[in-house]
């Protein structure tokens, strides 16, 4: 079954182009199927792989896994074996009777523009070179609702001005308006030159040593600047993301469009947008 998800694995991220996270989960949940049907055959009990799915099923319940968890890990094994069947690697599909945990959706948080423009206020307020880079960051983070793993990890080749997006990985860009596109410009041309100390350094974001930015970093950052705005615990980088999301499908962005300005896996990840009604502010 290893050569099998391996070659899963590389659909995923040659055809479809899945996010690194996003395969790495996939990686370890079938790691684990796999093991725990490899652990039954061992057994010599035959069973169908109807019965072993059932039976990991169960096992998943027995050690006490979160609903969330046990339903992504439900799904990637029905997305695996979809596969197998899609490529001629089996004739039935076993997971077709395999029923999904049913997640309750918690009540996601968004920013209202005017909470939005509050917190971007915080970082314009000062003239340093950090302040300049945190309000870059809030700009893109919130006109492209990247993750703030993609954002920290972004490199200068990932911007493209010439067509207005960027470049997260071979299968997928995010566009953003002309606006953003001329105060990206003028991050490149000037304020990222000046935390730069050495110019074979590609990060986009830079820290006041010249390094990559990191999430841990950021997400300090806006922790403050939330503080300063009176925003309190309101404000994280998922919460930017949450917005984008929801601003996308108030003007006119159909669900599978903006699944893949995301780039979620499952369009269930997608769908708690319209499921969501944003707070108001």
């Amino acid at each position: 079954m290893k050569l099998d998800i391996d070659a899963f694995l590389q659909y995923l991220t040659r055809d479809k182009g899945y996010s690194q996270n996003t395969v790495a989960a996939y990686r370890n949940d079938l790691t684990q199927m796999a093991a725990f049907i490899a652990a039954e055959q061992a057994k010599g009990i035959i069973k169908s792989y109807d019965e072993l799915l059932k039976s990991y099923l169960l096992k998943l319940r027995e050690k006490r896994y979160s609903v969330a968890t046990t339903a992504r890990k439900v799904a990637s094994a029905k997305s695996f074996f979809k596969f197998m069947v899609d490529s001629g690697r089996m004739r039935e599909n076993p997971t077709q009777n395999l029923p999904s945990p049913q997640v309750s959706k918690h009540s996601l948080k968004f920013l209202s523009p005017s909470e939005y423009q509050k917190l971007l206020a915080e970082a314009t307020k000062l003239p340093t070179p950090e302040a300049k880079r945190d309000a870059m960051m809030l700009e893109l983070l919130y006109a492209t609702g990247l993750r703030i793993s993609e954002l920290v990890s972004l490199s200068v080749k990932n911007i493209d001005l010439k067509q207005n997006c960027v470049h997260i990985n071979s299968k997928r860009q995010v566009p953003f308006d002309h606006r953003l596109s001329l105060i990206l410009g003028n991050f490149l041309r000037n304020d990222r030159l000046d935390l730069l100390y050495d110019e074979r350094v590609e990060a986009l974001f830079l820290n006041r040593r010249g390094k990559r930015l990191t999430r841990q970093g950021f997400w300090q950052i806006i922790k403050g600047y939330a503080s300063k705005a009176g925003l309190g615990g309101k404000v994280t980088p998922q919460t930017l993301r949450h917005s984008f999301a929801r601003r996308k499908l108030q003007s006119g962005t159909e669900l599978r469009q903006l699944q893949q300005l995301l780039g979620h896996a499952y369009i269930s990840s997608t769908r708690v947008y319209k499921q969501s009604a944003p707070r108001r502010g």
